[in-house]
């Protein structure tokens, strides 16, 4: 099978066991809801435009529900006002950090290679803990997730530059670079803490990564962020898989090496700071999905890429439904650290982590 049609076959593959998992967890809480209710619900919500208003000072678009079942109102507002805007943010991130991770690992070709691998997450942390510690206004409105966001791609620039010279990053330079800021950046974070006083239980909950308190303008913000540099990394998948024959025989085959290298690292860092930024540090995604979808469906970065990030998006969806399901919550970032240590060690004895 063509590698196109491998893509679309273990997308819409993905995509529906996404679907399915976004069902059932919405409709695990406190109060539960039938899977059947939860899908009336989702279906009542699909809109199509009829008409737009331009007589007023901004367009007003009239739309048109195409299912109209009967649901019970209270189990509309928790599906969608509560659970949903939740759950497809746990989607966006896990997205996020698996394509990462995907990317990573091919440009490192190293199988350990995840996306926290050049600075992201420890940039991120020193962000997201300095403004907890000492917190400023910021404009428009813009707070802890900004200064996250701002931390790990200040981050995973300042390793790009410490690892570049005369114009070429070697890998290894990057990685050791990476290694370095990373834990001058814990050290960053460990004396922050230490002055963080009574928001130190703040800063440690988002250290530990979580999804609590997720609305949906963070979904859209989120989405736009990872959406459009996923395309990017997306183009350049072909690209990726000439260099894991080695820099120079892709040089030769017409890859311009160091110019993909600073586009991936660039987009996939973004793609990181946007999951990160809302998330907080949430460990093994990036390192542990692209393994297996590797397994499955090959090294062939057309095909593992796309499928990896939507294996991402049901793995992060099940583990925070899971971690939000006892008596008490507990940061998903415990919970895919407990599962994915254990299965990778798994791989580890099974010899089933492959070299790139």
């Amino acid at each position: 099978m063509q590698p196109s049609g491998r893509t679309l076959f273990w997308s819409l593959a993905l995509a529906g066991l996404l679907g399915a998992v976004i069902t059932v967890s919405a409709g695990i809480g406190p109060v539960w809801i039938p899977p059947d209710a939860v899908a009336k619900v989702l279906l009542n919500a699909v809109v199509l435009p009829t008409a737009v208003d331009l007589s007023g000072a901004t367009p007003a678009v009239t739309t048109q529900p195409l299912f109209r079942f009967p649901v019970e109102d209270i189990q509309r507002q928790i599906v969608l006002q509560v659970r949903l805007p939740r759950i497809l943010l746990g989607a966006i991130v896990g997205f996020s950090l698996a394509a990462a991770g995907t990317i990573m690992q091919g440009i490192f070709r190293n199988p350990m290679a995840d996306p926290s691998i050049i600075g992201v997450s420890s940039g991120a942390a020193v962000g997201a803990v300095g403004f907890i510690v000492a917190p400023v206004a910021l404009p428009f409105g813009l707070g802890l997730r900004a200064a996250a966001f701002s931390g790990a791609l200040l981050a995973a620039f300042g390793v790009y530059l410490i690892a570049t010279q005369n114009g070429r990053t070697p890998v290894a330079t990057l990685l050791l670079a990476g290694v370095a800021v990373q834990t001058f950046l814990g050290a960053v974070v460990s004396f922050l803490l230490l002055q963080s006083g009574e928001s130190i239980r703040r800063a440690l909950f988002w250290l530990m990564g979580h999804l609590k308190g997720a609305a949906w303008p963070e979904v859209w913000t989120s989405l736009l962020l990872v959406a459009v540099p996923f395309v990017v990394l997306l183009v350049y998948a072909r690209d990726l898989n000439v260099m894991l024959l080695g820099e120079e025989d892709a040089q030769s085959l017409g890859i311009d090496v160091e110019r993909t290298k600073r586009i991936l690292l660039a987009f996939s860092s973004l793609v990181t700071a946007a999951g990160v930024a809302v998330a907080g540090i949430i460990g093994f995604v990036g390192l542990i999905v692209p393994h297996v979808m590797r397994l499955v469906v090959g090294p062939d970065h057309r095909v593992l890429l796309p499928t990896a990030a939507l294996a991402g998006s049901s793995f992060l969806v099940a583990t925070d439904t899971l971690a939000r399901s006892g008596s008490a919550e507990v940061p998903v970032g415990i919970v895919t650290a407990a599962l994915g240590a254990p299965f990778f060690l798994y791989l580890l004895r099974q010899r089933e982590v492959h070299e790139l």
